[in-house]
């Protein structure tokens, strides 16, 4: 049997990234994680990087999270999956600690920081959590409101007006 290897010269979409996270985050750090991430740097060497924010966060893509933290991003991204509410007890910068009902919209990572990005209802507000500061996650049984993941993600350029 002969493996055809077809190259495709588009780069990964922002979606596309998005989703290796998440998938990512799903594995933990198990056999399949490590080779789903060298999988993952084998096709991120043939990006042409010219930011050193996206090369950091391509980097942390490939390293495993911590065990407590891949538990809690797998509950996170089942949420996300079958569109349920979660409750979070989360450490913000100042240290305080505060329970968020969030309708996640996706799970991201920025730099060397995972995050979890969603609909605060507290806030009433899109917000992302990062990983290492969510303390808990609860999940709910409460539907979640279907949010486009692609309004949410980084490195997103936006369109400018043209000038008439």
């Amino acid at each position: 049997m002969t493996t055809v290897v077809k190259h495709d010269t588009r780069p990964l979409t922002t979606a596309e990234i998005a989703a290796l996270a998440l998938s990512l985050a799903h594995l933990g750090s198990g056999p399949q994680a490590v080779t789903a991430r060298r999988g993952l740097q084998h096709a991120f060497e043939h990006l042409e990087l010219d930011d050193d924010v996206i090369a950091t966060t391509l980097a942390t893509l490939t390293e495993p999270l911590p065990v407590e933290v891949a538990s809690r991003a797998r509950l996170m991204a089942d949420a996300i999956t079958s569109r349920l509410m979660v409750r979070l007890h989360y450490r913000d910068a100042s240290g305080n600690i505060t329970a968020r009902d969030v309708e996640p919209v996706t799970c991201l990572v920025h730099r060397e920081y995972w995050y979890l990005v969603g609909v605060c209802r507290m806030r009433r507000a899109i917000r992302a959590f990062r990983f290492d500061r969510i303390i808990a996650v609860e999940p709910t049984l409460t539907p979640s409101r279907p949010h486009l993941a692609d309004r949410f993600l980084p490195f997103q350029r936006r369109r400018r007006p043209r000038a008439a």
